[in-house]
């Protein structure tokens, strides 16, 4: 008997383990690292729903950046719908490299 009762408690400890170790394994999977774009996207959404305050945004893409000597410029695509019409607008963010401080944001409305 004190064999059995030995061999489940050590079963339960080795079940109760794995499922703690599966466990946090998905808690790192899931934690991601917040993207350095994530500030200029959250302004590009900002600007667009100013500009189009009854479209809803369906769609986000970070194009990507462009680096200069002292500015760089964030580049994103938002797709919209209206209504009955969807359409995409580019959103160009233009900054100081140093200060971070916005020099102009651009954004031009696209059938694509």
């Amino acid at each position: 008997m004190k064999t059995f009762l030995s061999i489940a408690v050590i079963s339960c400890t080795l079940l109760l383990a794995n499922f703690m170790v599966a466990n946090s394994n998905d808690v790192e999977t899931v934690v991601k690292e917040v993207p350095p774009y994530a500030k200029w996207g959250g302004i590009a959404m900002q600007k667009t729903k100013e500009k189009y305050p009854k479209a809803s945004i369906i769609d986000y893409l970070h194009i990507g950046r462009e680096e200069g000597t002292d500015r760089s410029t964030e580049k994103f695509k938002l797709w919209l719908r209206e209504g009955d019409r969807e359409f995409g607008i580019f959103i160009d963010i233009t900054f100081d490299r140093q200060t971070e401080q916005i020099l102009n944001i651009t954004l031009t409305e696209t059938p694509r």
